[in-house]
C-alpha cells in the first residue's frame, strides 16, 4: 500500500472534487465507513458507555460529526463537544453539526477546557484537527488533549491524532495518543516518522469513496507491508522435499560471554522452516553444555569451511564480540562467499572499522539506527540510508519502531512494517530477526523478499506473543515460540 503525504491526499481529493466527485458525498461516506468499524470493534454492555465526539472547526470536525448520525441512528448513546465558535466552522461541519443536532443529538460548545468530562466508560472520537494541521496545539486545544490523554479512555482518531504533523510525524506541544487510527485513504508519511508511531496506535483503513484511478495515480514516499502481500511471499512447501532442499543455515555466532546470541539465531532459524542449522563457534565455547538445541550441529570456526560450501545461507554477527581472531575469520568467511547471507550485530560492528566495507552478493544487513550510523560514519535518514543500499548494493532491515526495509531496486521506496510492539524492545529481539530471516535466504527467497517476509513474521509473532504474556513481560525466546501461531495467522 502506498504511503503518501498529506498534502498529496488533499490534492487528489481536490482533482477528484474538480471533475464532478461530491466533497459532501466523501464525508458521508466517510461517515458511515467509520461509524460502522466502530460497531464491529467497540462492543460493550456497559449502561454508562458513551460516544464522545470532540469536534474542531474543519472538515475532520465534520467526520465525527457524520460519523456520530450514524452511530446516533444505530443506538448508542453520544455527546458531542463542539470546540470552536460554529460560525468559524467549515461548511461541511456545519452541515452535519446541524444534522446531528436534528437526530437529538447532544452538542455543548466549549470555552473552557475545565468543563469536559471524561471517563475510562467513554469511547472518544478525535476530530478535532485533520492532515492538514502544522505547528504546535495552543490555549483550549492544548488543554483539551492533555485532558483527552489523561483520561484513560479509549481513543480513534480519525484519519490522524490531533496535534501530530501528518507529513512529518512532529509534535510541536502535544498530540492525541490513540488506541486506533482510522485513516481516509491511504496512510500518511507523519504515522511513521518522528513521534507519529508513538501517537497514531492501530491502523484501519477507511474508503470515503475516492475513485481508485486517482489513489493509482498518488505519488507515494513509502510502501505499506499488508498481509496479504506478506502472505504472497511464503516459499512453498513440496511434500517430496528433504531436510538439504528445505534449507541449511550456517550461522557464525556466538562467543564465550554471550553464547546465548548464537542459540536464539539458531533457534529462530529452524523455527522459520530452516531444515539443517549449524553453528560455526570459536573454540572453547562448548555451545550444547551452554544449552544449544539439541537440533542444532556445531563446528569450530576451523571446521567451517566445508560448511559454507554446501550452506544455503549464512548469518553472522550474533554475539561475536569484535575481538581481532573474530575480525579475520569473519572477514575470511565473507570474502569470495557464494550463498546469500545476513549480517547483524558484531559482524556489522566489525565491518564498519574497515576502510572500505566490501559486502558480498546477496546480503542483506539488519542495523539498528546505532549500528546503522558507525557503518556510515555520520547520522542516519532515510535518504542517507536509501543512497548507502543503492551505493553497496545490499538490502537493509533498519530496526526500529517501525521498522523500514531498504531495497536496491528501481522504485527505491522503503518499505514500512508494521507489525511488531515496544516489548520486543528486549535483548535478543534482534538475533531472532536475524534467524528468521536467514532460514527464508535458505528456503529459496531473495534477499529482498526475505527481508520483508522475515521482518513482519518476526513482528506478528511478537505481537501474539503481546496479547499471550503482555509487552511488559516479554523475552526474545517468546518471540521464537509464537512463530507457529504467526505462520498459521499469516495463512
Amino acid at each position: 500500500m502506498k504511503v503518501v503525504r498529506a498534502s498529496e491526499m488533499a490534492r487528489l481529493e481536490q482533482l477528484a472534487i474538480a471533475v464532478g466527485c461530491s466533497d459532501k458525498q466523501f464525508m458521508e461516506t466517510a461517515g458511515q465507513e467509520i461509524a460502522e468499524l466502530i460497531e464491529e470493534l467497540y462492543q460493550t454492555q456497559d449502561e454508562n458507555a458513551q460516544i464522545v465526539l470532540l469536534c474542531g472547526k474543519g472538515n475532520n470536525g465534520g467526520d465525527a460529526y457524520a460519523a456520530g448520525c450514524h452511530l446516533f441512528e444505530s443506538g448508542h448513546h453520544l455527546l458531542a463537544y463542539q470546540l470552536a465558535p460554529l460560525e468559524h466552522c467549515s461548511p461541511l461541519c456545519r452541515a452535519y453539526h446541524d444534522q446531528f443536532v436534528s437526530l437529538g443529538g447532544e452538542v455543548i460548545e466549549v470555552v473552557d477546557a475545565g468543563e469536559l468530562r471524561f471517563s475510562k466508560d467513554h469511547l472518544i472520537l478525535d476530530g478535532i484537527f485533520g492532515t492538514g494541521f502544522r505547528g504546535s496545539a495552543e490555549g483550549l486545544f492544548a488543554a483539551l488533549i492533555k485532558r483527552v490523554n489523561e483520561s484513560g479512555a479509549p481513543i480513534i482518531a480519525i484519519d490522524i491524532p490531533s496535534g501530530l504533523n501528518g507529513d512529518t510525524g512532529e509534535v510541536g506541544n502535544v498530540a492525541i495518543k490513540a488506541a486506533l487510527t482510522f485513516y481516509l485513504g491511504l496512510p500518511k508519511t507523519g504515522f511513521f516518522l518522528g513521534e507519529g508511531w508513538n501517537h497514531v496506535g492501530g491502523l484501519r483503513a477507511i474508503d470515503f469513496g475516492l475513485p481508485s484511478a486517482y489513489v493509482d495515480a498518488a505519488k507515494a514516499e513509502f510502501l505499506l507491508l499488508e498481509h496479504q502481500i506478506a502472505l504472497e511471499l511464503l516459499p512453498p512447501i513440496v511434500r517430496t522435499r528433504h531436510k538439504y532442499q528445505t534449507g541449511y543455515v550456517v550461522a557464525a555466532a556466538g562467543s564465550l560471554s554471550m553464547p546465548g546470541a548464537a542459540i536464539l539465531s539458531c533457534y529462530a532459524a529452524l523455527r522459520a522452516g530452516a531444515g539443517v542449522v549449524r553453528l560455526l563457534h570459536p573454540p572453547g565455547m562448548q555451545p550444547h553444555a551452554l544449552g544449544l538445541l539439541p537440533e542444532v550441529l556445531a563446528s569450530t570456526w576451523e571446521e567451517g569451511e566445508e560448511a559454507l560450501l554446501r550452506a544455503n545461507a549464512l548469518l553472522a554477527g550474533p554475539g561475536l564480540g569484535q575481538g581481532q581472531g573474530v575480525r579475520a575469520t569473519l572477514l575470511k568467511m565473507l570474502h569470495g562467499l557464494e550463498c546469500p547471507c545476513v549480517i547483524d550485530a558484531d559482524a556489522l560492528n566489525i565491518l564498519a572499522k574497515e576502510r572500505e566495507v566490501s559486502f558480498p552478493r546477496q546480503t542483506i544487513i539488519t542495523p539498528h539506527r546505532g549500528e546503522f550510523a558507525r557503518l556510515l560514519g555520520e547520522h542516519v535518514d532515510l535518504l542517507r540510508a536509501r543512497e548507502y543500499v543503492e551505493e553497496k548494493k545490499v538490502v537493509c532491515v533498519l530496526k526500529g519502531a517501525p521498522s523500514f526495509v531498504l531495497i536496491p531496486e528501481p522504485s527505491g521506496l522503503p518499505w514500512i512494517i508494521p507489525t511488531g510492539n515496544p516489548g520486543m524492545a528486549t535483548a535478543g529481539c534482534g538475533d531472532v530477526l536475524t534467524g528468521i530471516i536467514a532460514a527464508l535466504l535458505a528456503q529459496g527467497l531473495r534477499p529482498g523478499q526475505a527481508a520483508l517476509l522475515g521482518t513482519y513474521l518476526h513482528g506478528l509473532a511478537g505481537d501474539i506473543a503481546a496479547l499471550e504474556i503482555t509487552e511488559r513481560a516479554m523475552i526474545a525466546s517468546d518471540v521464537i515460540e509464537s512463530l507457529p501461531q504467526a505462520f498459521m495467522a499469516l495463512r
